[in-house]
Parts: C-alpha cells; structure tokens; sequence
C-alpha cells in the first residue's frame, strides 16, 4: 500500500515544489519552469492535497514556506538537483569557451585576500571568461544575489537570511598589525599595551556594534578607538608612523606585511577563529555556470591553513 501511496505523487510536482522554494513567489516560479500561473497554482493545490499542508502562504512580501514545507525542503532539493544533474540531459557548462561574466559580491580585503588566485584559476581553466568585483552594503546582499547581478558573495557575513546557501571556504584568526616604529609596543603586544593603545577599526556596515572585530568587544574588552572606517585598504596606510593598532583577518595581515613599514602580531589573548565562507541564491542553485563557479572557488581555498 506504501508503495501505491507513492505512485499516485507525480514526479513533475517535485520541480513546482522546487521552484516555489527558490522564488517564494507564484509568478517567478512559473516562469523559471515554463508554467502558466493557473498551471502552477493548480499543481500546488495537488502539492496540498498529498502533504495535506498548505505548504506556501501568501504573506506580504512572498509565498512563505510553512514547517512542513522548510522540513521537506532538504529532500526536494537533493531530488531536483539528482534530476538536473544525473536525469536530464543537457549540455552544462564549458568554462574552456565561455565568455560569460560572474559576478562577486567582496569587500576589499576580499578583492586583495581571494581575487588573485581566483583570477589564476580562471586564466587557466577559463581564459574567456571575465570577473566583475561588486560592493554593496550587507543589506543589499541578498537581493544582488537574486537579481544573478553577483554569482556568489564571499566573506564572512552573519546578516543573511536563511534560504541563503552557504558553504564554508576555511577558517583563520585575527592577528594585530602596527607601524614598526610603534613606540608602546616594543618587543611583545601585551594585553596592557593593547589596551592602552589607540585602535582603527573596521566597521562595514558603518555602525560601530557591527565591527569586523567586534569579538574583542563580545570578550568585554574596551579599546580606545581613534577611527572607524568602512575600508580595509586604508588601515595600514593611517598606520605609518603612528602608534595606532589594528585588529584583522590574518590574511589580511600577511598581505598588509608586504610593506615595510607594517609589522603583524600576535593578539594579546586568544581569539575564536572565524570562518569565510561563500554564499548563493536558491534560485541559482541548480545554474550549472553557478556550480561550476561555486566549485571552482571552494577548490582554489581547499588547502588553505587553518
């Protein structure tokens, strides 16, 4: 009887369900599956009647999946991306003669730390190919995903809502960096000196509670911070000759060491270690340009220290 309970579902309602979960709108969905409205408001009404749950809801802003719906949405999703990618025949991507431009969403210590070996892999994997580096605000994030106008955001981003994918790259702690003329330090950074010391720190989003190192704060550590600034870049340039310090990514520090004038310590008490990962929409998740990208990207970081 189990058996027959599950002839009567048509497989063809696992794309509308599958679409509805990406685009949370009738309309969006019907067109990413060349479905007319009715079709498809006709097949969610099956989708109804076999999970006897209304699945979606009409809110405000969207058709909002119901618990039944998110606690199935994993199945679906691992269903529809076995039919795209074992069941369906097409022709997938060809990175080798592509010409297509990917978009990705980065700050700018995400343009300095993880453009230069993605832009090696792409010369030789996919030399027609082109990237286009693109800044927005946290909060514009989620739609720059949707619109396609950026592939994959990367960096460490804790403001995206939860139908984002996200796929963790590698994980590294802060270290500290100084001029090396800095007169408080002297040969060690203690936790008495950083304390003393007037800190830069690096605010994306502009406001000072959502700092990049705002763990330090979390840690009820007080700094004397001098400035905020929204830009990694300029950090090591208000550094020279001053007795500020700065708190940041350790990869960043290992770039910002290639000046002369800048020196990179170790932080004056343990730090959790914070991961970077690289974010996409459901939309997209099934673009095989986009997972080929996403592959691509995880590939070049695979072996990245820890």
């Amino acid at each position: 009887m189990h058996y027959m309970h599950v002839k009567r579902l048509d497989l063809n309602l696992i794309s509308v369900f599958d679409a509805l979960l990406r685009e949370r709108n009738v309309t969006g969905a019907a067109d990413s599956i060349g479905l007319s409205q009715s079709a498809l408001s006709h097949a969610l009404k099956r989708l109804r009647d076999y999970f006897n749950d209304p699945l979606f809801v009409r809110t405000a802003n969207e058709m909002a999946p119901t618990p039944r719906a998110l606690e199935l949405s994993e199945t679906i999703l691992a269903i529809a991306e076995l039919v795209n990618d074992q069941l369906v025949p097409k022709a997938g991507f060809a990175p080798e003669c592509s010409e297509r431009t990917f978009g990705l969403c980065l700050t700018d210590m995400g343009e300095l730390v993880f453009l230069p070996p993605i832009i090696k892999k792409f010369q030789e994997i996919a030399p027609g190919c082109r990237i286009k580096s693109i800044q927005v605000p946290h909060k514009e994030i989620k739609e720059i995903l949707e619109t396609g106008e950026a592939d994959l955001a990367i960096g460490s981003i804790h403001t995206l809502p939860g139908e984002i994918f996200q796929q963790r790259l590698f994980t590294h702690p802060f270290v500290c960096i100084s001029s090396r003329t800095n007169r408080m330090i002297g040969k060690e950074l203690t936790l008495d000196r950083f304390l003393e010391a007037e800190h830069i720190v690096v605010c994306l989003s502009g406001r000072q509670w959502e700092a990049y190192d705002q763990v330090l704060d979390e840690y009820g550590i007080h700094r004397r911070i001098i400035l905020t600034t929204p830009h990694f870049l300029v950090v090591p340039l208000l550094i020279e000759g001053t007795d500020f310090i700065a708190t940041v990514p350790r990869e960043l520090g290992t770039v910002f060491s290639r000046f002369r004038h800048i020196k990179v310590w170790p932080t004056p008490i343990e730090l959790p270690r914070f991961d970077l990962r690289q974010y996409w929409h459901p939309r997209y998740h099934h673009d095989t340009a986009n997972k080929w990208l996403r592959n691509l990207v995880m590939d070049t970081f695979k072996d990245y220290p820890e």
